[in-house]
């Protein structure tokens, strides 16, 4: 397997994708390649810590992408952070350990890039195995949950130790970057992208989830 960064060649395929990885998951269908279409010129987009894995052949199996995010304070104000997601595995690859392979490996670019906080929405059972634990440990709060709830899908990292003493920060609230809303706040332009792509069942599942957390 090769991991390198995305090209605009790639942009479909990837999309594609992430729409078979995605589908029926969280949500009858699902958004996220609408996000990732429209993010690529989003100017929290970060292109340097965009990946792709390939096969030897060339086929692309896996992607990242990654954004720049704020935390506001409690006295109002605002610092920078930054977040990843989403980040696909195609499902005939799924369970054999190639995603933890693709995290760690944009982590370790995004280090190296002077990231040094990142927070997100997963699984921990998953994301604890590349260094992720519960965001509130850290003081960091999600936004659509009260202050004092230990968030079992609310994450963090510090990439950097001690980024968050270093920059001040003892407390603070996340949400997630607006560009992630796209197909919810856009809905006639995402129907519209969505019928490029070959008909799919949309099916309500156990365990998707009943609302978004929006901004």
């Amino acid at each position: 397997m090769n991991i390198r960064l995305e090209q605009p060649k790639d942009y479909r395929e990837v999309e594609s994708l992430t729409r078979e990885a995605f589908w029926n998951v969280y949500r009858p269908g699902c958004t996220e390649h609408y996000v990732l279409n429209q993010y690529r010129t989003n100017p929290d987009f970060i292109p340097e810590l965009d990946f792709v894995m390939e096969e030897d052949g060339g086929r692309i199996i896996g992607h990242i992408m990654f954004s720049r995010a704020e935390l506001v304070l409690d006295d109002g104000s605002k610092t920078p952070s930054w977040t990843f997601g989403p980040i696909s595995i195609h499902p005939d690859y799924k369970r054999q350990g190639y995603g933890l392979r693709l995290l760690n490996y944009s982590l370790e670019r995004a280090r190296e890039l002077g990231v040094g906080f990142l927070c997100m929405e997963g699984n921990i059972d998953f994301y604890r195995h590349a260094g992720f634990g519960l965001a509130s440990r850290l003081g960091i709060h999600y936004h659509a949950e009260p202050r004092d709830a230990e968030v079992p899908y609310f994450l963090a990292q510090e990439l950097i130790p001690g980024w968050l003493k270093s920059q001040g920060i003892t407390s603070a609230t996340y949400c997630p970057p607006c560009g992630y809303f796209v197909a919810d706040n856009n809905p006639e332009a995402f129907e519209a992208y969505e019928a490029t792509f070959p008909p799919k069942e949309k099916l309500r599942l156990p365990g998707q989830l009943d609302d978004e957390k929006k901004c």
